[in-house]
């Protein structure tokens, strides 16, 4: 389990379109907002991944990098890049998902074809959203064992501007005994 205020696991994949992503050399004013997906076969993800494309500019205002990452390969992350039309946004893929399991995420199976059509990958990490400090630390973390009930983007940015205008710690670092 990751711990609020403490290091995150090292991540590193390529992108689409922005060479490879690491997020201890990223340096974000305030946070790197990493989004796991579950790829391309995700109807929901695209969906959600529209949001956080439309709502980029807003996380960019209050020194928020924003990173979305699959286990995908570049083939289905640009497939998905392509649906979004958000080339700002940054697209990792190839995620490893024994590093996917480090960093908290579910791990599913597939079912085969789903809703949209499209077959699902053999295994495949389940959504996570994580805003990690510039000293690499975790501020904000929520997995899931389903690809539904995500935390809404529009409500993390006004999150956020309490957050900052408050200096509010993250909160949940406690570790001793109960």
């Amino acid at each position: 389990m990751l711990t609020p205020r403490r290091p995150v696991p090292a991540l590193q994949v390529a992108t689409l379109a922005h060479g490879t992503f690491t997020l201890k050399d990223d340096a974000p004013q305030n946070f790197t907002l990493v989004v796991f997906y579950r790829g391309l076969h995700c109807p929901i993800c695209h969906k959600y991944l529209l949001e956080l494309g439309r709502l980029q500019p807003e996380f960019d205002k209050r020194g928020v990098k924003v990173i979305a990452i699959s286990s995908d390969e570049r083939e289905r992350a640009q497939a998905m890049a392509d649906k979004l039309r958000a080339p700002d946004l940054r697209i990792g893929y190839g995620l490893n998902l024994a590093r996917a399991r480090e960093w908290g995420l579910y791990i599913s199976t597939s079912r085969g074809t789903t809703s949209i059509g499209i077959e699902e990958p053999p295994r495949f990490s389940e959504p996570g959203l994580f805003f990690v400090r510039p000293d690499g630390t975790l501020y904000y973390g929520t997995v899931q064992t389903m690809p539904f009930a995500r935390p809404h983007f529009d409500e993390l940015v006004g999150a956020l501007d309490f957050a900052l205008a408050q200096d509010y710690p993250a909160r949940g670092e406690y570790v001793g005994a109960l």
